[in-house]
C-alpha cells in the first residue's frame, strides 16, 4: 500500500498546483483575519490575527503552519483576539541558522507578546508548538494566563531512550500507542541528507506521517497538504524545521532546570495521550489531561469541534 501511495507523489504534486497556498490567499478564506509580521528577538515572525477580546496564541508544529488551526480560528475569534503564529523556521517566518532550542523560541514569543502590548495571553500549542508553549510558560510564567498542550509534551530524558528499532510486531501503518516508533526524530537529526532527499517533494514524508499519526487521514485535505508541502519543500525550510529536532538534546537539559508550572494547564491528546499525561503530571501539578475521542495526533484538523468545546470550557 505504501508503495502505491509513494508512486502517486508526482501526480499529487501536480494536483497541488491547483491550490493557491500563499498567506494572502489563505487569509481571504477567513473573514476578519489579516496576515501580519513583527520583528522580535532579531527575527521576523509571521502571524495571522483576527477577532477581539483577550489574546489567544495558537502555535502549530511539524509538518504544518498556522493553517493547521484554520478550522477553529473563526469560532475562537468570536470572543478572542486570535493570533496564529508561524514559529521561528516555519512558514513565512524567518529561518535563521540558529536559535531552535525551545527556550530561545519561547523568548521569541515573549517579545512578540510584549511588542503587541499584552500583559498576559492564553497559549495553545501542538506538536513542536506545544514544546515551545511549555517553554514559554516555564521561562515567562508572568505572561501566560492558561496553557493548553495538544498531544505532545516538552522533550525530556525519556527522548534519549527512544528505540532505534521497533519491537517485533509493533510497527505498522498506524502508530501503536504503547510502542510508538518515532523514526523521523532520528532522521531529522542528520544534517544535509534530508534536504537532498526531500527538496521539492516534502509531501512524500508528510503523506506517511499524516497516515501513521492520524485516525481520520481525510481530515487533512488536499488543500491543506498543498499548503504544508509548499511550506516545507525548499532546502531552507527543510534545514530549519530539522533544527527543531536537532535542538532536542539542549531542550532536555533546559527542561531539567524548569520549576513546576503554576498556571492552569490542560492537556488534550489523541495518539500521544499516555506520554502527554505523564509529562504534565510530572511538571504541571494540578493539570488535567483528556483524551480527544476519535482523534489521532492532528487534533485541530481531525476533531475541531471537540477542540473548540474543550477550549471554551477551560479558557472561559
Amino acid at each position: 500500500m505504501w508503495g502505491a501511495n509513494f508512486l502517486s507523489g508526482a501526480r499529487a504534486r501536480e494536483a497541488h498546483k491547483a491550490y493557491e497556498v500563499s498567506d494572502v490567499a489563505l487569509v481571504k478564506r477567513l473573514p476578519g483575519f489579516t496576515s501580519e509580521t513583527v520583528t522580535v528577538n532579531g527575527i521576523r515572525l509571521h502571524y495571522v490575527a483576527g477577532g477581539k477580546g483577550s489574546p489567544l496564541l495558537l502555535l502549530p508544529g511539524w509538518p504544518q503552519t498556522w493553517w493547521a488551526y484554520h478550522k477553529v480560528m473563526p469560532e475562537l475569534a468570536r470572543t478572542r483576539r486570535v493570533l496564529a503564529i508561524d514559529l521561528r523556521g516555519m512558514g513565512s517566518s524567518d529561518k535563521p541558522e540558529g536559535g531552535y532550542d525551545k527556550r530561545t523560541m519561547a523568548k521569541d514569543l515573549s517579545e512578540f507578546v510584549r511588542q503587541l502590548g499584552y500583559e498576559q495571553v492564553d497559549v495553545v500549542g501542538h506538536d513542536i508548538g506545544a514544546m515551545v508553549a511549555f517553554s514559554f510558560a516555564a521561562n515567562h510564567p508572568d505572561q501566560v494566563r492558561k496553557l493548553v498542550m495538544l498531544d505532545v509534551g516538552h522533550p525530556s530524558e525519556g527522548y534519549l531512550k527512544l528505540a532505534l528499532l521497533p519491537e517485533l510486531g509493533t510497527f505498522g501503518e498506524k502508530i501503536d500507542e504503547d510502542h510508538p516508533y518515532l523514526w523521523w526524530f532520528a532522521f531529522h537529526q542528520v544534517k544535509g541528507l534530508p534536504e537532498e532527499l526531500l527538496e521539492g517533494r516534502a509531501d512524500i514524508e508528510h503523506a506517511w506521517v499524516f497516515r501513521y499519526l492520524s485516525k481520520d487521514e481525510g481530515a487533512i485535505d488536499a488543500e491543506a497538504r498543498a499548503v504544508y508541502a509548499a511550506a516545507y519543500s525548499s532546502r531552507h525550510a527543510i534545514r530549519a524545521s530539522n533544527a527543531w529536532y536537532q535542538a532536542f538534546a539542549q531542550d532536555i537539559v533546559h527542561y531539567g532546570t524548569y520549576a513546576p508550572l503554576t498556571m492552569p494547564v490542560l492537556g488534550l491528546a489523541g495518539t500521544g495521550y499516555k506520554r502527554l499525561r505523564a509529562s504534565l503530571d510530572a511538571k504541571a501539578p494540578g493539570s488535567q489531561t483528556l483524551r480527544v475521542e476519535g482523534s489521532g495526533h492532528f487534533i485541530p484538523e481531525e476533531k475541531p469541534q471537540a477542540l473548540l468545546d474543550d477550549l471554551h470550557k477551560f479558557l472561559d
